[in-house]
């Protein structure tokens, strides 16, 4: 589950999970990118857009707590293949398709 302590140790965890030839997979995309082998999280950028509007809204006034409360509405998955390669697992094609990246 995402917490605090997860970024902050990032490396740490990714390295031990390696170490130890886990298959893991993690709740932010920078995970994956450091070598992890997968993450299925929040489209952060999507999210910060979105801000962007309840920012404008707010500086033309608008009441704070008349404004509706938004959840994450996309995700994505991510695949590094060099770090499955290296596990000796084979992703199956159908999960690659529907991967939003794959790190090769």
């Amino acid at each position: 589950m995402p917490e605090p302590f997860f970024p902050v140790h990032q490396k740490l965890i990714v390295e031990l999970a390696a170490r130890h030839h886990l298959p893991t997979i993690y709740p932010f995309r920078s995970f994956t990118d450091e070598g992890g082998l997968m993450s299925y999280s929040i489209d952060v950028p999507d999210l910060y857009r979105r801000a962007a509007g309840y920012v404008d809204r707010i500086l033309k006034g608008e009441i704070v707590a008349d404004m509706p409360i938004q959840q994450p509405t996309k995700y994505e998955l991510v695949i590094n293949l060099r770090t499955a390669k290296t596990l000796g697992l084979e992703v199956p094609p159908s999960l690659l398709a529907r991967a939003d990246e794959v790190i090769e």
